[in-house]
């Protein structure tokens, strides 16, 4: 298990091998058993299988490829809307706007998906996580009739890859565990350290060589602004209006 943990890569390109309804289905059912805020269970999937709306996703996602060409194509939504029906059920009301309900949701579908993604890699699967279901969040809720309290947070492909890709160097775990307290002053040399560490690995590996470090990458992607949109959409949909 600890191995097939650290052999995580993003799957871009798969075979031509299908994958049922019942296999699928069975990891998903594996990946329920995930840890959930208060039990909540606060996620719902998509599963896309109609042809015309998997070429509309991949247009508003701008993954053509990706979903045109894997067996399985996937949307994970944050969904407090059961949850809204089970307390109506008892004469009460869920008013989901504080923060708090917007991130159990959010965190609830992460570990979900996670859990999903484990159990499909043990059974010889790949996937690739696709954040562009973020990029037109009201298209792809009316593309999928989803109602208030469910929110796209993003696609997943799935299917057997064409080929095993590099996995890339994580950073080193002393930049991620901090002993008692919080230590930022380590970051400048563990920062260049694992720059060069990245640097090696990007300029070698098989496909898209680079010849970047790993500081550069995230100074050229955090100054761009993104997805703005984003937050008005959500507050539409019943979310961090408190």
């Amino acid at each position: 298990m600890l191995q097939l943990l650290k052999s995580h890569t993003s799957v871009r390109k798969y075979t031509d091998e299908k994958i049922s309804d019942e296999q699928l289905y069975e990891l998903l059912e594996a990946a329920q058993y995930s840890a959930s805020s208060h039990f909540v269970q606060a996620y719902s999937v998509i599963h896309v299988k109609e042809e015309e709306k998997i070429k509309k996703f991949a247009a508003l996602t701008n993954n053509e490829f990706q979903f045109t060409t894997a067996p399985v194509a996937l949307l994970f939504c944050a969904d407090l809307k059961r949850n809204v029906k089970a307390v109506e059920m008892h004469g009460k009301e869920l008013i989901g706007d504080r923060v708090e309900d917007f991130l159990v949701a959010a965190v609830d579908t992460a570990i979900y998906a996670q859990n999903f993604v484990i159990a499909a890699e043990s059974k010889g699967y790949g996937i690739c996580y696709i954040g562009g279901a973020r990029n037109n969040p009201a298209e792809i809720s009316d593309l999928f009739d989803l109602p208030e309290y469910v929110i796209p947070l993003f696609a997943m492909t799935v299917g057997v890859p064409t080929k095993k890709n590099e996995v890339k160097p994580r950073l080193p775990l002393e930049a991620i565990v901090h002993v008692d307290g919080y230590n930022e002053e380590k970051y400048d040399d563990l920062l260049k350290e694992y720059d060069e560490t990245y640097n090696n690995y990007i300029k070698a590996r098989t496909n898209n060589k680079k010849n970047i470090t790993w500081t550069e990458s995230m100074a050229d992607f955090w100054p761009k602004p993104r997805r703005a949109h984003l937050k008005e959409f959500v507050q539409s949909k019943g979310y961090l209006n408190e």
